[in-house]
C-alpha cells in the first residue's frame, strides 16, 4: 500500500483509479459506479475523505451520509472534520423515524428516511454521498435535512454524471464532486 499524499492532483488521481464501471447493474441500461477497491485502499480511503471534507467550505456540525456507501464515506468524513454523523436509511430500516421523503431513481423509485431526534434546527449538513446521477437521491436527503430545520451547508459526492442533470435538483446549494464521468 502506497502512502496517502497531500497534494490534491495525486489523491484525484488516485481515486479515479480505484473506480470500476460496472454495466447493466442493478438493471439493463444502468452503468453502476463500484467503489468496493477505493473503500478497501487505505490511502484511497483517505485521500477522499480529505478531498470530500472540502464540501465543508461553509462549516459543518454534522454530516448527513445517504444510504448505503455514503453511510461509510459520512462516518470518515465526520471523523475528519470532529463532527458527528447521521445515517439517513431506506424506508423501514430505523427504529424511530422524524421523517420520510420519496423520491425517482433512474430505475425505479425509493424512499429515505430521518432517523428521530438527532438533527437540530439551525445545523449546517454536509451531505455526503458516492454518486450524484439525477439528484433525485440527495435532493430527497436534502428534503429531509431542510424540514427538520437543519441548513444543508453543502452536497459532497465522490463522482458527479453531469449528463444526467443531478445538480439541477440541488439548486441553491453548493455541490462539491470530487470527478465527473
Amino acid at each position: 500500500m502506497s502512502a496517502s499524499t497531500t497534494d490534491p492532483a495525486a489523491d484525484l488521481d488516485r481515486v479515479a483509479g480505484l473506480l470500476r464501471d460496472v454495466p447493466d447493474f442493478p438493471t439493463p441500461g444502468i452503468l453502476f459506479w463500484d467503489l468496493s477497491a477505493l473503500l478497501a485502499d487505505g490511502a484511497g480511503l483517505a485521500a477522499t475523505t480529505r478531498l470530500l471534507a472540502g464540501g465543508a467550505e461553509h462549516g459543518a456540525d454534522v454530516v448527513v451520509g445517504i444510504e448505503a456507501r455514503g453511510f461509510l464515506l459520512g462516518a470518515a468524513v465526520a471523523q475528519s472534520l470532529g463532527v458527528g454523523v447521521v445515517a439517513v436509511r431506506k424506508q423501514g430500516k430505523l427504529p424511530v423515524v422524524a421523517a420520510s421523503q420519496s423520491y425517482d431513481l433512474e430505475y425505479g423509485s425509493a424512499t429515505l428516511e430521518l432517523p428521530a431526534d438527532v438533527l437540530r434546527p439551525g445545523a449546517r449538513a454536509l451531505l455526503v454521498d458516492d454518486v450524484l446521477a439525477t439528484g433525485g437521491t440527495a435532493a430527497a436527503a436534502c428534503a429531509l435535512v431542510e424540514g427538520a430545520g437543519a441548513r444543508v451547508a453543502g452536497v459532497s459526492v465522490v463522482l458527479e454524471l453531469p449528463a444526467l442533470r443531478g445538480r439541477d435538483r440541488l439548486a441553491g446549494r453548493p455541490v462539491h464532486a470530487l470527478l465527473a464521468k
